[in-house]
């Protein structure tokens, strides 16, 4: 079997535009990945045209020797676009290559731990404002069957906070907290915001509301920020979606930065990268909760993950999306009534694409917000959600 492709389809998804990855070979089987970087969707496209020149008549089940080879010939190395285009590659050729075998992806790299993931609901918020208005949604979101809530209450606040702001931007966490009582889990997201005492002002302030992590309180490049921090927090510290391949996450673990490690399958190096830095982060007894907001191949790669790592903990996923996300692939996800999501079934990674439904939503430019105002905004108002209705109770 030999490559004989590598290209890309795009798709329109409000905030963003997802980027899905399709590795053609000669057999007929195709892998599909995704590759999703939000604002670099030209660029990751190209970089993807660049590895298909350089892996078309490769054996796509050779992943360790092609990836291996493709970062020892790069001259330029790291970085998140090439590292998106090149992570997209590997979970497609693992993706092919389970499919080659009729089996999962989680079966061809150590096979199953457990059978459903604890999850955690991002993007449930949306379009709310007042305290009562992330209440009333934070209530309906664990009606639905999530029993963790993640959001950034922090608006457009830039490297500091006056304390005004701050205390106005914590009244709609106390409002969540005391809607949905102690049993819920809190997760309380900073996008790199913080300088250093901020961050410890922040944290010290939102312990009152039981967070199990304050994540990326300061900007991702400052190890020895992120240190300062946590060793002055009463909070958990999660850290890690921006940081890409083994080299970046060692030091972290080794100095003790983080509570929480965060890598991202679509941007840290792929299926086996992770698994190795989950590796790295359980000799330290580190729990592994990786970051996954973006679109179903992204959550399938995940879900690989979640299979088959030990120290894997929390999963983050979008609790509802645009109305067309059902469409465009055969993602149909479990959520449990004890707030897990099951392992899907299937070979590979578990999931197909419809291309002519992708056809329908075509490319449009998406500006980043994290600094403005309508960061909260992160679905549109007739976003949906994309869970399998069925409820379904584990033992």
């Amino acid at each position: 079997m030999k490559i004989t492709n590598l290209d890309t389809v795009v798709v329109d998804f409000y905030r963003t535009n997802l980027i899905f990855v399709r590795l053609s070979t000669d057999s007929g089987l195709t892998g599909i990945a995704e590759a999703t970087l939000e604002g670099q969707e030209h660029a990751v496209r190209g970089a993807v045209a660049i590895l298909a020149d350089a892996v078309r008549g490769k054996d796509p089940t050779r992943i360790s020797q092609t990836i291996y080879e493709l970062n020892r010939d790069a001259y330029w190395r790291g970085g998140p676009v090439s590292m998106t285009a090149l992570s997209a590659l590997e979970m497609a050729m693992w993706d092919v290559s389970a499919r080659a075998l009729g089996v999962p992806v989680h079966r061809m790299l150590g096979g199953q731990v457990r059978d459903r993931v604890r999850a955690y609901a991002n993007g449930w918020f949306s379009g709310a404002k007042k305290p009562e208005e992330f209440a009333e949604a934070a209530v309906q979101t664990v009606a639905q069957g999530f029993r963790g809530l993640k959001w950034d209450p922090f608006e457009a606040a830039d490297l500091t906070l006056e304390p005004r702001d701050l205390r106005r931007m914590l009244e709609p966490v106390a409002a969540v907290r005391e809607a949905v009582g102690d049993d819920v889990e809190i997760f309380i997201e900073g996008h790199g915001r913080f300088d250093v005492p901020t961050a410890i002002r922040v944290a010290r302030e939102i312990e009152q509301f039981q967070p199990v992590f304050f994540e990326e309180p300061c900007p991702p490049d400052g190890i020895d920020s992120l240190l300062e921090i946590r060793s002055k927090s009463p909070v958990a510290i999660a850290a890690g979606e921006r940081w890409m391949g083994r080299n970046t996450f060692v030091p972290a673990l080794s100095r003790k930065a983080v509570d929480y490690i965060q890598p991202d399958v679509t941007h840290a190096g792929g299926l086996l990268e992770l698994s190795f830095i989950s590796t790295l982060a359980a000799a330290h007894y580190i729990p592994f909760a990786p970051h996954n907001p973006s679109g179903p191949l992204s959550t399938a790669a995940t879900l690989q993950l979640g299979a088959m790592l030990p120290n894997f903990r929390y999963l983050e996923i979008m609790a509802t999306d645009v109305p067309w996300r059902s469409e465009i692939s055969s993602e149909r996800l479990q959520l449990t009534d004890e707030g897990d999501v099951l392992i899907p079934e299937g070979i590979g990674l578990g999931i197909e694409l419809n291309f002519d439904a992708i056809a329908e939503h075509p490319y449009t430019p998406h500006p980043m917000r994290i600094f403005s105002d309508v960061v909260a905004d992160i679905r549109p108002p007739d976003a949906r959600s994309y869970f399998n209705l069925e409820r379904t109770h584990v033992s």
